[in-house]
């Protein structure tokens, strides 16, 4: 894809984000290697299937019902106790043609299954060990079964398998309560060699498997050295086979991406959750529960809706990925009725738009306000599909930098494929929609265009505050390398045009800050004008007088004032985070002014322990030490159940002449009765605090 700009240069970026989404997976790799994904990036959807021993309890142990497919360790059940599952195992309606069919109609191109997770039992005929299938009443091989299965109906078969063994008497380190349990006779390299016995097993048996899924890779008696053996073994057996990065050491947690050059695997494992921009030149594939646990556990009926989980499909496409959708069977060995259901909507979904999906690559596109797109090689041309969530109320849908010449459109669910109109405006192209939304999910609407993408993006800012000049300096960050493009801003909330101020080197502008900028093309205004307000607190430094949990310290102090609004994923580097604390952070105004208004932005996510603070207290002070009562708002305690949300607390209060502004936020320091953490440290979450 062409691209009229580079990004560079990056401090903190307001106005719409920059998202370089698209990038060719494929440049770094060589043709055999493009050949050997081919299949893989072309699926792009898949079903995971948990299924074990762990299906027995479903998730309940002693009372406790938040186990699954981890009930071994999380319950502390010792060996001997859960052998006892193994006579238990009969999952007498289980239906290899079922299962298969079930992912099919949903749309999914491969099945990958536990083969054996971390409590050791085998779902497979192993000659290595007598904990598998084969022991159980069941007495039939589950993975030959299923191999069989998607092998005749077209689906490809993959294999999950946990490095990690809380069976196998020779595997280290042991789980910490087993204090009874022996290791002095122990050889992991003995464990090795069982292990790569088993891989050997899994891969022969069931020929042709087109993916080793590992897991459980993250214990310290793990290496890379093992890593490379094993991956050097299995290509011996098959080239083809696909093998994910969790085979080595270097996966970076849940983010599942492997940065350092020697990590293996042919693609990178984020688990419940979707990079917020993709991973540009990386094959990557986010697995996904559907409701809170990956094995079958009864009591679980937090489901995200169809709705989610199309959404998460299509989100993840436009981003370059592939969506490994998790199943948990029951211990009858049957998929769950909400997990059918959900699979059936997407089918139907799939059905009409797949094609919007299969074989796409990553989004040309930034500054998509309405949707997602993904897209497509076609003969002259590329194809666009764009996915709309909301049906916009004017009816019409903006593409903003695309510079291509649009040679037609039409909604994807119309088989007539009836035209729909297209215009420019300001450099944009718009396209006019008609009627009523033909999807209550996601509509696709299809654009093609003439040639590669060419995207000419928004200019986008950073800004930092400077003590010495006691100004914001704004810094163009989108290096336009065209002589037909230039920028104009203003920086008293005035409408800019091409007779306003034009840039060509970073500008100082007093706080409160009213900037507002616009691009022009060809002397022609090109796109939408970019506003970016910022408070006459930004940049001011900030002293917290309770440190935050160091899981959650973000940038300290400086977090709270640079404009950097935290997201509802806890971890994305902006949320101070408070483990049964208050939050204090005294506010450095820098010099006397006049403030009349004060705001602080928290997170509730009480299923994660995090609770909106039950008071806030905002004082002010001339000297930082003794402060005067502004503001102290009290919530009921009790009253504690809310919605997952980013929310903020804000009000005015009579104008006063000061320096230093203290906020205050009580945590209830305990999770409250009735949730199901009770009695536990309780979280705060705090991002941007204000004054103005």
């Amino acid at each position: 894809m062409k691209r009229i700009l580079i990004l560079c240069l990056f401090t903190m970026t307001l106005g719409m984000p920059v998202i370089s989404l698209f990038a060719q997976s494929t440049s770094a790799k060589s043709a055999i290697e493009n050949d050997r994904m081919e299949w893989w990036r072309d699926a792009r959807f898949g079903m995971f299937l948990h299924w074990g021993l762990y299906s027995i309890p479903a998730g309940e142990w002693k009372g406790q019902k938040d186990h699954a497919e981890w009930i071994r360790n999380t319950a502390q059940i010792p060996v001997e106790e859960y052998d006892k599952f193994v006579q238990q195992f009969n999952p007498s309606k289980f239906n290899a043609d079922d299962w298969v069919k079930a992912a099919k109609d949903a749309g999914m191109k491969y099945i990958i299954l536990t083969s054996k997770h971390h409590d050791g039992f085998c779902l497979f005929d192993s000659k290595y060990t007598g904990f598998d299938v084969m022991s159980t009443p069941f007495h039939r091989d589950i993975l030959k079964e299923l191999s069989d299965a998607c092998h005749k109906n077209g689906i490809k078969i993959g294999w999950y398998y946990s490095i990690m063994d809380w069976h196998n008497p020779d595997y280290l380190p042991r789980r910490d309560w087993e204090t009874n349990r022996p290791s002095d006779s122990t050889s992991y390299a003995r464990f090795f060699e069982y292990l790569e016995n088993q891989v050997d097993e899994i891969i022969t048996k069931y020929a042709p498997v087109s993916v080793i899924w590992f897991d459980g890779e993250w214990e310290n008696t793990w290496s890379h050295e093992y890593a490379l053996k094993l991956y050097q073994h299995i290509k011996e057996i098959d080239t083809n086979i696909l093998i994910n990065n969790r085979i080595d050491v270097y996966r970076d947690g849940m983010a599942g991406i492997s940065t350092n050059p020697e990590a293996l695997g042919d693609f990178g494992t984020p688990e419940q959750e979707i990079p917020e921009t993709g991973l540009p030149g990386k094959d990557w594939e986010s697995c996904m529960t559907m409701n809170d646990h990956w094995g079958y556990n009864k009591n679980d009926n937090n489901w995200k809706s169809s709705r989610a989980l199309v959404y998460n499909l299509v989100d993840i496409a436009s981003k370059g990925g592939n969506f490994l959708l998790n199943v948990g069977p029951t211990s009858e060995g049957l998929l769950p009725q909400a997990s059918l259901d959900r699979l059936k909507v997407i089918g139907s979904w799939m059905k009409v738009n797949g094609e919007s999906i299969y074989g796409t690559q990553a989004s040309p596109l930034n500054d998509i306000t309405w949707g997602k797109c993904t897209q497509k090689s076609i003969e002259n041309g590329t194809r666009l599909y764009l996915h709309i969530f909301e049906w916009p109320k004017n009816d019409r849908i903006v593409l903003q930098g695309l510079l291509n010449e649009p040679l037609g459109s039409y909604l994807l669910s119309d088989f007539k494929k009836n035209a729909l109109t297209i215009t420019r405006r300001n450099g944009n192209i718009e396209i006019s929609l008609q009627g009523l939304a033909p999807d209550s999910i996601c509509s696709v609407v299809v654009l093609d265009i003439k040639g590669k993408p060419e995207i000419l993006d928004s200019p986008k800012f950073s800004f930092k505050y400077d003590q010495s000049i006691d100004k914001v300096v704004a810094l163009m960050t989108t290096v336009y390398n065209n002589p037909k493009v230039a920028v104009y801003y203003t920086s008293n909330g005035l409408e800019p045009n091409d007779k306003s101020s034009q840039y060509t080197k970073p500008a100082g502008i007093k706080t409160p800050v009213n900037f507002k900028a616009v691009l022009y093309y060809n002397d022609r205004k090109f796109g939408d004008v970019i506003s970016i307000k910022l408070p006459v607190s930004y940049g001011k430094s900030v002293s917290l007088k309770i440190p935050p949990s160091s899981k959650y310290a973000a940038s300290g102090g400086a977090s709270l004032t640079d404009a950097k609004h935290g997201k509802m994923k806890i971890s994305d580097g902006n949320w101070l985070g408070f483990e049964g604390t208050d939050f204090v952070a005294v506010l450095d105004m820098g010099k006397k002014m006049n403030i009349h208004t004060a705001s602080i932005s928290y997170l509730v996510q009480n299923k994660a322990w995090i609770f909106e603070p039950i008071e806030f207290i905002i004082e002010a002070s001339d000297d930082g030490k003794d402060f005067e009562p502004l503001l102290d708002k009290k919530f009921i305690p009790t009253i504690w159940r809310s919605p997952d949300a980013i929310k903020e607390y804000s009000d005015v209060f009579p104008e006063v002449y000061t320096q230093y502004i203290r906020f205050t936020a009580k945590n209830r320091k305990t999770c409250p009765e009735g949730h199901p953490g009770a009695g536990g440290k309780a979280w705060i979450f705090i991002d941007e605090i204000g004054a103005e």
